[in-house]
């Protein structure tokens, strides 16, 4: 069978998510979503809170039809990398290159996402090129040039590494907006992850300029907060 999956989703656990991981849920089920990645900035703590309240399966099995994969966008030394599949601590700052070896070891998937988009934290190519990698995102529906997006195709032709396109939702209005099409009789976290070693289909569409300006304003709302607080703290002490 075909499902749809967007591998690339973050919720309010991460520093610029805005979204509860049940809206990215619900609206996931309302496109017609089989599932999705939640892969928050930095923390596995919303992978936490859906096992907690029984949205997601220890086992890796779906729950009521409908597969949540346990992910994590690692701010690694060289840039952002996707660990998909498995529970990570907060890796920030560790070399790519560890990143790659610890997610392999615990049965994970690394993927480079916007790799090319460097005002977003993407792999540069010198380091992309010693990392051996399960994938690429070719198409991020919320790049910050398209030209990205077809620089990282043109690379994972060049490796002939499999591709995943995603939405990189910060909200939940944005799931699915771009997402992945892999097949499988194994509907489960470890046969959707080896489907995508077997090759994929694609479905791209960008973000809105209205959805990008929605980005944007939470990006410079969130760290002001954070800033203010921070300050705020300092002050007390």
């Amino acid at each position: 069978m075909q499902y749809r999956i967007d591998f690339h989703c973050h919720s309010r656990f991460s520093a610029d998510g805005v979204s509860e991981p049940e809206a990215l849920v619900r609206v996931a089920k309302e496109k017609g979503l089989n599932g999705f990645a939640l892969t928050d900035h930095n923390t596995s703590a919303g992978i936490d809170y859906l096992e907690q309240i029984g949205l997601i399966r220890k086992d890796g099995l779906p729950v009521d039809n409908f597969l949540i994969l346990p992910g994590q966008e690692i701010t690694t030394k060289e840039g952002h990398l996707l660990a998909l599949g498995i529970k990570l601590p907060d890796l920030k700052g560790i070399p790519a290159i560890d990143a790659v070896s610890l997610i392999h070891s615990m049965g994970g998937l690394a993927i480079a996402p916007h790799p090319f988009d460097y005002f977003r934290a993407g792999i540069r190519k010198r380091f992309l090129d010693k990392l051996p990698l399960d994938g690429i995102e070719v198409f991020n529906a919320a790049v910050t040039f398209k030209r990205c997006n077809q620089k990282a195709m043109a690379y994972a032709k060049e490796r002939r590494l499999p591709m995943i396109s995603a939405s990189d939702a910060h909200d939940a209005e944005v799931i699915g907006t771009a997402l992945t099409i892999v097949e499988t009789d194994d509907f489960s976290v470890q046969g959707i992850l080896r489907a995508i070693r077997h090759g994929t289909l694609l479905e791209k569409r960008y973000i809105s300029t209205k959805e990008a300006l929605k980005k944007t304003w939470n990006n410079v709302f969130r760290f002001r907060s954070r800033h203010l607080m921070t300050k705020s703290i300092g002050n007390d002490m």
